[in-house]
């Protein structure tokens, strides 16, 4: 199953970084970007090894990295890094590098983790937290970038099968 190297295309071709604002663009100018995403894997031992994700499959932890490299001489300022996360994915709590990103579970609204949502239950309306499948994006708070400068934001999000998810349907797992 080539699953993962789908996502990773997916990723590359939608992955934004944006002065102050979130754009459907990529950032021209000396902004430069790279994405990385590899297959993590146990070895024998117990620990953790980077292999490549040309092939993943439900179960498989995929980590993603992302490099923005500031190729000009004068600082860049506000710069967003926003990584969105695929329907075929689910975010994987406490693994964003820098910590502490705003997700969003609609494209528009940004919040701190975990993300919370207010639903009617027999007429009263009920504070539940959203499931991490229903995470569309990341987005770390905005960063000035050096000169010839370099930052890097890191995420792992775990393959799910391969039935299509909306949020508030039947395949959501609660």
């Amino acid at each position: 199953m080539k699953q993962a190297l789908l996502i990773a295309s997916a990723l590359a071709g939608a992955l934004l970084v944006a002065p102050t604002a979130w754009s459907q663009a990529p950032a021209t100018g000396p902004l430069a970007s790279e994405l990385q995403a590899r297959k993590v894997v146990k070895t024998a031992d117990g620990r953790e090894e980077l292999t490549s994700a040309e092939a993943a499959k439900p179960g498989d932890i995929l980590e993603y990295t992302a490099t923005f490299r500031n190729t000009g001489k004068t600082t860049l300022t506000m710069i967003e890094a926003t990584l969105p996360i695929p329907t075929n994915v689910e975010f994987v709590p406490g693994s964003a590098k820098p910590a502490n990103p705003k997700a969003t579970d609609d494209g528009k609204r940004f919040a701190d983790l975990p993300l919370k949502r207010v639903v009617k239950r027999n007429g009263v309306d009920v504070e539940e937290i959203v499931p991490v499948r229903e995470y569309r994006m990341l987005r770390w708070a905005p960063i000035d970038l050096g000169g010839e400068k370099s930052a890097s934001y890191v995420a792992r999000v775990r393959v799910l099968d391969d039935v299509p998810v909306t949020p508030g349907s039947p395949g959501v797992r609660k």
